[in-house]
C-alpha cells in the first residue's frame, strides 16, 4: 500500500506492506525506495515493512529541514502516523546517517538497528572536500549527469563486469532527482556529527552489513565501529561494493532474516504513546 502524509505542507510518500513486527528500511543518497524491492518481496510475509521515500527522493517533496536530524524527524512522524511504538530501523548509506540521528533522538522507539553499508564516523576533511566538489559538479551539470557518472563506482568491479545490466538499470531509474535535493543531501552529510559514541549506548542489537569492495564506506572503518555496540551482528559481503541489496540480494535477505528473528522478542505490537 502506497501512503502519503503531509509535513509542513509537503507530501511525504512511503510504502507499507506485509504483516508482523515492524521494520523500516531507509534508502540512501541517489536512490529511491525501490532499491529494497527484492528484499521486501522476501520479508513481507513475516514482517510489516515501512519503506519511506526520503524528502527529495521519489515522490516525496523536500522539507524545510533537510539535515539528517530533520529527515530523522520525518521517519519518526511516519511511525507515529502508523501508531507504532517501535521498529527495527535499517539504513543504507545516507539512510544509515539518518537512522543514527533517529537513534540519538528517539532510541526508545527502536527494537533493533542496522547500518547497511553505512558508518557512524563523521566525514573527514578530505571527504568533505570531495563532496563540495560534487556539489559544484551537480550545480553545473545537473543531478542526473552526476548520478550517471558516480553510480557505477558504487558497485564492485565484479558486478560492473559480469552484470553491467544491473548497473544500467539502477542508473536509468534516477531521472527524478533535482539539483536542489542532491545538494541538500550532500550538505546534510557534510554537516553530520560523529556518532560512534551512540553505537556504544544502544541497548538493542545492532547489525552491520559491510561490502568487501565498498569504496564509499571503507570496510576497515565498518569493522572498527562494529566493536562498539553491546550486541553486534557483523556480516561481510564478499562480492559487493556499496550496493549489496542489489549485488547479493539473496545473501542480504538471509542476513536480515537472521537478525530479525533474533530481535523479534524485543519487538512488541504496543501502540505509539
Amino acid at each position: 500500500m502506497n501512503k502519503t502524509i503531509t509535513i509542513e505542507g509537503r507530501s511525504i510518500h512511503y510504502r507499507l506492506t506485509g504483516s508482523g513486527n515492524p521494520v523500516m528500511l531507509v534508502h540512501g543518497f541517489g536512490e529511491e525506495a525501490d532499491v529494497w524491492n527484492e528484499i521486501v518481496d522476501s520479508l513481507k510475509e513475516k514482517y510489516l515493512l515501512i519503506i519511506p521515500e526520503l524528502p527529495g527522493s521519489g515522490h516525496s517533496e523536500q522539507v524545510g529541514d533537510m539535515s539528517v536530524e530533520g529527515m530523522a524527524t520525518v521517519l519518526h512522524t511516519i511511525l507515529r502516523e502508523e501508531n507504532l511504538s517501535r521498529c527495527v530501523l535499517i539504513g543504507h548509506s545516507m539512510g544509515g546517517y539518518i537512522a543514527l540521528a533517529f537513534a540519538e533522538k528517539y532510541r526508545d522507539h527502536l527494537s533493533g538497528f542496522g547500518l547497511f553499508h553505512s558508518t557512524a564516523y563523521a566525514d573527514s576533511e578530505e571527504k568533505k572536500a570531495i563532496r563540495r566538489k560534487g556539489i559544484e559538479f551537480i550545480r553545473e551539470h545537473g543531478a542526473f549527469v552526476f548520478l550517471k557518472a558516480s553510480t557505477p563506482n558504487l558497485f564492485s568491479p565484479r558486478t560492473r563486469e559480469e552484470n553491467a545490466g544491473l548497473v544500467e538499470k539502477q542508473i536509468a531509474g534516477l531521472t527524478r532527482f533535482t539539483t536542489e535535493a542532491l545538494v541538500a543531501y550532500y550538505m546534510a552529510m557534510i554537516n553530520r556529527p560523529d556518532r560512534r559514541d551512540l553505537l556504544g549506548q544502544l541497548a538493542v542489537p545492532v547489525l552491520f552489513i559491510i561490502g568487501k569492495h565498498d569504496n564509499a564506506v571503507p570496510p576497515a572503518d565498518s569493522f572498527r565501529q562494529s566493536q562498539l555496540p553491546e550486541i553486534s551482528y557483523i556480516h561481510q559481503l564478499d562480492k559487493s561494493g556499496h550496493m549489496g541489496m542489489l549485488e547479493e540480494p539473496e545473501r542480504c535477505t538471509e542476513i536480515l532474516e537472521e537478525f530479525l528473528r533474533d530481535t523479534r522478542e524485543t519487538i512488541t505490537d504496543e501502540k505509539y504513546s
